[in-house]
């Protein structure tokens, strides 16, 4: 509706992808089709792997695709924001220090939900310095209620869950000081007024950890739906890490309705790769349209081939 917000965030640490794009395409669909505003946001809080270049990157390739949008943000300039949130949950007895390591992590660890590792909370107990969380240079944890979250998921996926016992007290300042991906996004949300969170179902593991936060800092509530994925042909996610075509390469075979067809196609949303653009997509677009299956993407000899439908 007009009054509705979405943002599309990807984080600035490597070229855009399918992907990516398939994920910016409904964000934006989801948005303007409810005449809503879309707000392009750039997650370059991780200090090792974001890099300028391919926040430039990501913004020129969107455009290029045919998706504008109404602000664009940089999350290295909210950081104001994050601080103020961090002394929220230090005042409420909610932060605490944390020395664990990545070795410790995975010497103790069982499996969360989302698919990382599940926090056991061995430094729960620990109290921060007398003279606050700025005095420790340890990793920060938000101790999290122990109850269950119950959220609705527009697309169906299963998202309630108790996020402490399946998932663990989540960091909220990392060890070198920046601020961790949770607390970040449900603070930036919150700011920019989103109403509608549109983003992979590789990320619906992580919703009942962000909406307890969200409930600790008295933030509103967005709605959420979570996506189809495409997979890369060993069936993990189409990502950077794993070596997915970048956007450079596809721009050299394909032009950008030709794209947008493969996507619409692999979205479900046309049955044949026909040239097309997003807004004549957002003209009978439905949710009710869009496939739920994942879909494998391959990549041979300049075509984009998809499998049929992954269950």
């Amino acid at each position: 509706m007009k009054n509705d917000t979405g943002r599309f965030a990807p984080s600035t640490t490597g070229p855009a992808h399918p992907g990516t794009l398939l994920s910016a395409l409904l964000c934006w669909l989801d948005a303007r089709s409810r005449e809503g505003r879309v707000v392009l946001r750039l997650e370059d809080l991780d200090p090792d792997r974001s890099q300028t270049r391919y926040a430039h990157a990501l913004a020129r390739d969107l455009d290029w695709l045919g998706l504008d949008f109404d602000a664009v943000e940089h999350q290295t300039a909210t950081g104001e924001r994050h601080t103020a949130a961090l002394d929220r949950l230090a005042d409420a007895g909610r932060l605490y220090p944390c020395r664990c390591s990545r070795r410790d992590l995975r010497r103790d660890a069982t499996r969360a939900v989302d698919g990382g590792v599940r926090y056991p909370g061995t430094c729960r107990e620990r109290p921060l310095p007398s003279a606050g969380w700025r005095a420790t240079s340890d990793a920060l944890r938000v101790a999290l209620p122990d109850e269950p979250v119950i959220v609705e998921d527009e697309g169906g996926e299963p998202l309630g869950h108790d996020p402490l016992r399946e998932m663990g007290d989540p960091v909220v300042r990392r060890r070198d000081g920046s601020i961790a991906y949770h607390l970040a996004s449900v603070v930036d949300d919150a700011a920019i007024g989103v109403t509608r969170v549109v983003r992979g179902r590789d990320l619906a593991g992580s919703t009942t950890t962000q909406v307890a936060l969200q409930r600790l800092l008295g933030l509103p509530e967005p709605r959420y739906r979570h996506h189809l994925l495409l997979l890369e042909p060993r069936g993990n996610k189409l990502a950077k890490l794993h070596g997915s075509i970048a956007l450079d390469e596809l721009r050299a075979h394909f032009d950008a309705t030709s794209l947008c067809g493969e996507l619409a196609r692999a979205a479900g949303l046309r049955e044949t790769p026909t040239p097309t653009t997003p807004t004549e997509l957002l003209e009978d677009f439905r949710w009710d349209r869009v496939g739920t299956a994942d879909r494998t993407m391959r990549w041979t000899g300049g075509r984009l081939t998809l499998d049929p439908e992954d269950g």
